[in-house]
């Protein structure tokens, strides 16, 4: 098997199938030593992904308890 000039390979379809892995499946590589691993990735729910991107990004400096006051009515 080669490696295009893309950097792309061809799963054979004996192992695809033995995986489950159709088009547009999420998949990971791992490095071990001299050996690369390919494994179909973690599912993750639209509102998990939201979650991860926005985790952290916050640049305003008031409490919880300050931005809860703002989205409650009094």
């Amino acid at each position: 098997m080669l490696i295009t000039s893309k950097g792309q390979v061809t799963i054979p379809k004996k192992y695809r199938e033995a995986l489950g892995l159709l088009p547009h499946t999420h998949i990971e590589f791992e490095c071990v030593g001299d050996e690369l691993r390919i494994k179909k990735a973690k599912q993750v729910t639209r509102g998990q992904r939201m979650i991860e991107i926005m985790a952290g990004k916050s640049t305003v400096s008031m409490s919880t308890d300050e931005i809860m006051k703002l989205t409650r009515s009094e």
